[in-house]
């Protein structure tokens, strides 16, 4: 794998992070992305190749894609689309500025990137499009109706672009967490607390319990570490034909069966009990 190059946005902490430093590890050349100037210096003072890139920022994107190319030649391998984060509040809480954050994100500044970078792997006539999704990109659950959109737009973009790619040998791969230990959370209580409107909220008396989740270091149950992701990021690196998807963590797995197996309305019944 030393000649082979990866991408990786959104690796100041968390899942990003760890793959990026264990990837370096096995020999690929790892271009570890960040939104901060502060992390991108903290990254390369750890040894790793690290570039600014704010997905919600076209001219940081552009500027990114055109550094990592030209330091690897044209020839890189793959994209691991990970940088992302979670708006919760309830769907009628959101207002038309806070959805349109999460998909800017999650969904419109990720597809640029990618589209950016599809002509490359075209050209190198091989690639790899890693996409980190989530138990939420096929579930929904209450007060997260931001995120579980844009987890199911980035699901039904990448069956489309695997479809189109295949025959091309550039493979399109979603990764499907659960619970994985980060500052996820810690995240999505910053959003939370910037964009809803608690205290003019219908859902108020909810938000007050969810609060103490949301603060919470505590792991929630089947919670894994980030070399969960690790292990099945490598595979879709590196197997002759890799997955369409790779479900982590057991509640991942559960639901999928769920989904095929039980009517919505039984479905729905489990969601409200554990969300």
């Amino acid at each position: 794998m030393e000649s082979r190059s990866i991408l990786i946005t959104g690796s100041s902490t968390g899942i990003g992070y760890f793959c990026a430093k264990e990837l370096q590890k096995m020999g690929y050349r790892v271009f570890a992305t960040a939104r901060k100037s502060k992390d991108v210096k903290r990254l390369q003072d750890e040894g790793l190749e690290s570039l600014k890139l704010d997905l919600d920022d076209s001219k940081s994107i552009k500027d990114a894609v055109d550094e990592v190319l030209k330091r690897c030649d044209g020839k890189l391998y793959a994209l691991f689309n990970n940088g992302a984060y979670g708006q919760p509040g309830a769907v009628e809480d959101l207002s038309r500025a806070t959805l349109l954050a999460q998909f800017e994100t999650n969904i419109f500044g990720t597809q640029e990137l990618t589209n950016l970078l599809i002509p490359t792997f075209r050209a190198c006539k091989e690639g790899r499009i890693i996409q980190n999704s989530s138990v939420l990109g096929f579930v929904s659950m209450r007060h997260r109706g931001a995120y579980n959109a844009s987890k199911y737009a980035l699901e039904g973009l990448s069956d489309t672009m695997r479809l189109e790619l295949i025959d091309k040998n550039i493979f399109v791969s979603l990764i499907e967490p659960g619970p994985i230990r980060s500052d996820f959370r810690k995240n999505a209580l910053e959003k939370f607390l910037q964009n809803i409107d608690r205290e003019n909220s219908p859902n108020k008396k909810e938000y007050e319990d969810k609060l103490e989740s949301l603060k919470s270091e505590k792991d929630v149950p089947f919670t894994l570490g980030p070399e969960a992701v690790l292990k099945v990021l490598v595979h879709a690196l590196e197997a002759k034909r890799p997955k369409a998807r790779y479900r982590v963590t057991f509640p991942t797995k559960l639901f999928w069966f769920l989904k095929r197996v039980l009517s919505t309305r039984i479905i729905d019944f489990i969601a409200r009990k554990v969300s």
